[in-house]
C-alpha cells in the first residue's frame, strides 16, 4: 500500500471549480493543460485530485474505470526524449501493479518494460508504453498520464515527439487522455510544434489562479495539524490575506512562522517577518524572472498604478488569466506588491557582496566538499532542508549558485563554482 499525500484527506469541496471542470473534460476523454504562475499550487491541487478515492465517482461521474497515472516530471534527471519515455513506462508500471483493476496486465506489461529498457532503442521503448496502454484499456479502464512539471522537457519537444503522444492516443482509440501541467501554455513552450491549430484537437488549456480563501485554509489547517501547530486565530487570518492562496508562499510562511516560534504577530509585524525570509523572497523573484520583458513592464505599470490599454492588456493576458494581476489591477498578494515596490527603488549599489544565510550554507556544503560533484537532491538537503518535503524547483537551486558565483568573483576569491550537466555543482579551488 503506497503512502498517500497530505492532499488526500482534503474535502472534497477543495478547489470545488477546478475539479469539476477537469472531471468534465476527462468524462469526456479530453486532453487538459493546467497552466498557472509559477508554484501557484497545481502540483497540490493535483495530489487532491489524483488521490482522493470518492474523485472520479463525485467529478468525473460516469460508468468507466479510470486509472490515474502520474509523471512527476521532477524525477527526470536528463531532461532528454528518452530518460522522459523512461520515466513515463516506469510510471506506467507502476499504476498497474497497485491497482487490482489491472492487476491481469501487470506481469505483462512489467516483461514489455524491462525488454525496451534493456534494448535501449527509443522505437521499442514506445512501442513498449503502446502495447502496455492497449492492455489496459481491453481490461475496460481508461487511462490518464499526468505529467507534472511538464515544462521541464520542454527544450526537448520535437515534431516526432508530439507525433508519439498522439500516436499513444490514436493506438488506444483516443481512450488515452492526457493532462499536463505548465507555468505556460504549450504553444508557448514549443510553438513549432505545438501549433494553435494541432493544439485545439489535442489539448484543452485550462489556468490555475491562487487558491480562493477557503481553499488556502484547508491548506493551512491541513499543515497545522500535521505538523502540531498552534498560532493565534488573527494571526493566522493576517497569514492568509497575506499569502492570499499562493501555495509555496503559505508552505513558506508556516516554516517561517515555526522557526519564529511566535504564536502573536500584527498584521505588519507578520508582514515585515515574511517580507525579509529570504525564501519567500527567492520565491518572489522566481515569479518575477518566470514573466517576459513585456509583461514585466506591465507589471511595474500596474505598481504604478497607469492605467493600461486594450492592446496591453491583450499582450500581457497571461498575467490576468493566471490571477497574478487580479481583475481590480491589484497583485494577488500584499507580498509579491512589496517585492516589486522594493525592486523598482533598489540599485545596484545597494547590492551587499557578504553572503546571505541561504548563500552561506550552499558554499559551507560545497567547501565541505571540495573537488566533489554535488547533486541537487544533495544541495537541497543541506541547504533546504526546512522545505524539503515541499520541493525546491530548479531554479531556486540555480538562482542561488548564480548568486554565490558572482559574489566569488567580486571578492577576486580563489574558488569557483563548477556546473556538471544534468548532475549538479562542484567547488574548485583554483588559486
Amino acid at each position: 500500500m503506497r503512502d498517500l499525500p497530505l492532499e488526500a484527506v482534503y474535502p472534497l469541496s477543495f478547489r470545488h471549480e477546478e475539479a469539476k471542470i477537469l472531471g468534465q473534460h476527462l468524462k469526456q476523454q479530453h486532453s487538459v493543460m493546467l497552466v498557472g504562475m509559477k508554484r501557484v499550487g497545481i502540483s497540490n491541487f493535483l495530489r487532491f485530485f489524483l488521490y482522493n478515492p470518492e474523485i472520479a465517482k463525485i467529478y468525473i461521474n460516469d460508468e468507466k474505470q479510470h486509472l490515474f497515472i502520474p509523471v512527476d516530471l521532477n524525477d527526470l534527471i536528463e531532461r532528454e526524449v528518452y530518460p522522459f519515455w523512461v520515466l513515463t513506462f516506469k510510471r506506467i508500471l507502476d499504476s498497474v501493479v497497485v491497482d487490482k483493476r489491472v492487476a491481469q496486465c501487470a506481469r505483462d506489461i512489467e516483461t514489455l518494460f524491462l525488454a525496451a529498457v534493456q534494448s535501449n532503442d527509443l522505437f521499442l521503448l514506445i512501442d513498449g508504453i503502446r502495447r502496455s496502454i492497449i492492455k489496459i484499456t481491453e481490461e475496460g479502464v481508461i487511462p490518464t498520464i499526468f505529467f507534472v512539471r511538464f515544462d521541464r522537457i520542454s527544450d526537448a519537444i520535437s515534431p516526432e515527439f508530439f507525433a508519439n503522444m498522439q500516436g499513444l492516443r490514436d493506438a488506444s482509440h483516443r481512450k488515452l487522455t492526457y493532462v499536463f501541467t505548465s507555468y505556460r501554455p504549450l504553444d508557448w513552450l514549443a510553438p513549432r510544434v505545438f501549433t494553435k491549430p494541432s493544439l485545439s484537437v489535442f489539448a484543452n488549456t485550462i489556468f490555475i489562479p491562487p487558491a480562493k480563501p477557503q481553499d488556502s485554509a484547508v491548506i493551512f489547517e491541513t499543515y497545522k495539524k500535521r505538523y502540531h501547530l498552534k498560532f493565534s486565530q488573527s494571526t493566522e487570518e493576517a497569514l492568509l490575506s497575506l499569502v492570499d492562496g499562493y501555495v509555496q508562499y503559505i508552505q513558506l510562511a508556516v516554516i517561517a512562522l515555526q522557526e519564529k516560534q511566535e504564536k502573536e504577530l500584527t498584521k505588519e509585524a507578520l508582514l515585515e517577518v515574511l517580507f525579509t525570509d529570504e525564501r519567500i523572497s527567492l520565491q518572489s523573484e522566481e515569479l518575477w524572472e518566470s514573466l517576459t520583458k513585456e509583461e514585466q513592464d506591465i507589471v511595474l505599470r500596474v505598481a504604478h498604478k497607469d492605467i493600461l490599454g486594450k492592446d496591453e492588456r491583450k499582450r500581457g493576458e497571461y498575467l490576468w488569466k493566471t490571477g497574478l494581476i487580479t481583475q481590480k489591477d491589484t497583485f494577488f498578494s500584499p507580498l509579491f506588491h512589496r517585492f516589486i515596490q522594493q525592486r523598482t527603488q533598489k540599485t545596484a549599489q545597494e547590492e551587499r557582496l557578504e553572503f546571505t544565510k541561504k548563500e552561506h550554507l550552499l558554499f559551507a556544503y560545497l567547501h565541505k566538499t571540495i573537488n566533489e560533484i554535488c547533486e541537487r537532491e544533495q544541495i537541497i538537503a543541506h541547504v533546504w532542508p526546512e522545505v524539503e518535503a515541499f520541493g525546491v524547483s530548479d531554479w531556486a537551486i540555480d538562482r542561488l549558485v548564480a548568486r554565490v558565483r558572482t559574489k566569488l568573483k567580486q571578492t577576486k576569491s580563489t574558488y569557483e563554482i563548477q556546473t556538471v550537466k544534468t548532475r549538479g555543482y562542484k567547488l574548485v579551488n583554483k588559486g
